[in-house]
């Protein structure tokens, strides 16, 4: 979906329409969840802190984000998804890959079946979606960007391995800014520098996923489109209006944030074993601290034990703190992860 949050707000709010907006945060707290078309002309962009979207922006407007309605526009558009094929893997609210190989439509060009999908979604929400169609997941994902907004473009395999080639590494889906900042300093520009090297040197300076990285740069994706794909962790985090000094106030702002995790918990029927804290303080410097437990966290009140044991254990800091995340993660169905006999040795020592 092209700019989604805040195109669903300019879309039930004409006054919004043609201006820069920001959903989320706020004048001077906060970071922008998505910005619309006309603030990203500004250099606006998700995840960027309020004030310096507001400094790049003097008029932008600041909408309070409404999942709820987010959520039910997306079920739409899955239920559009659904119309040409099961297997689709989502990605988040707005985004998906859909594996069109035998659509339920009968339709032969999966470009056609693009078109009517971006079209069907138009109709039935008012709003616009750009579609990129390839041969891979990969250049299906560079695809989606390329025309955005409102955009369609196809990779056919003749152009795979040529398109890779010119664009820069930052824009590869995978490559974030640290692992693009890394390439720099290792003379990987582009697609044809990170061609150029060798699977060996891919290894040993990226790990694990170097022969991803020596794929992608070919024009080379294997990973299947997964329906079943199994969601890796829930987590919650709030920016405070005002920083937060003293930990028991900590304390008692950590309560909504592992409400909502613990919802998700309940609703999702799943259970984690790592859990995370993310504190960022007025500076904008940001530290996280884990705790991984043998069995997966059975309740709130010991998600919430371990959170606060983390909150105590974090460094001595003078400067207020601004954010606190909670994150869960390394899931499991909650019915397979606990017997009788792992409750037993469960006991504290």
């Amino acid at each position: 979906m092209d700019a989604f949050y805040a195109s669903v707000e300019q879309r039930d709010d004409p006054s919004l329409r043609g201006r820069p907006v920001a959903v989320g945060g706020s004048r001077e707290r906060g970071v922008v969840a998505a910005a619309s078309y006309e603030a990203r002309a500004f250099g606006v962009r998700s995840a960027m802190p309020s004030v310096t979207a507001r400094r790049k922006c003097p008029d932008l407007v600041f909408v309070k984000p409404r999942f709820e309605v987010y959520k039910a526009i997306s079920s739409e558009i899955r239920a559009v998804f659904a119309e040409h094929t099961p297997i689709i893997e989502p990605l988040s609210l707005d985004e998906a890959y859909l594996d069109v190989s035998e659509n339920l439509q009968g339709i032969a060009s999966a470009t056609v079946i693009a078109e009517d999908i971006r079209a069907r979604i138009r109709e039935r929400t008012g709003l616009t979606a750009s579609a990129g169609v390839s041969y891979n997941k990969f250049l299906a994902k560079l695809a989606s960007d390329h025309r955005k907004p409102d955009g369609l473009f196809v990779i056919t395999p003749s152009m795979g391995a040529g398109f890779v080639e010119t664009l820069p590494v930052g824009r590869f889906h995978g490559v974030g800014p640290a692992t693009a900042a890394k390439m720099e300093r290792l003379g990987i520009r582009t697609g044809a520098d990170l061609r150029a090297c060798t699977l060996a040197f891919l290894r040993e300076h990226f790990g694990k996923i170097g022969p991803y990285y020596f794929g992608i740069s070919r024009g080379i994706d294997e990973r299947p489109v997964r329906a079943d794909r199994i969601r890796k962790s829930v987590g919650a985090e709030n920016t405070f209006s005002v920083d937060l000094f003293e930990t028991e106030a900590m304390r008692e702002a950590l309560e909504p944030i592992l409400d909502k995790v613990w919802r998700y918990c309940e609703g999702s029927g799943l259970r984690g074993r790592t859990v995370t804290l993310k504190i960022k303080d007025a500076d904008f410097r940001q530290i996280t601290r884990s705790q991984s437990v043998v069995l997966p966290v059975a309740n709130r009140a010991e998600l919430e034990q371990i959170a606060v044991r983390l909150l105590h254990e974090r460094p001595s800091n003078p400067r207020g703190i601004r954010l606190l995340g909670v994150t869960l993660s390394a899931l499991v169905d909650a019915a397979e992860s606990r017997t009788a006999d792992d409750v037993q040795f469960a006991l504290p020592f």
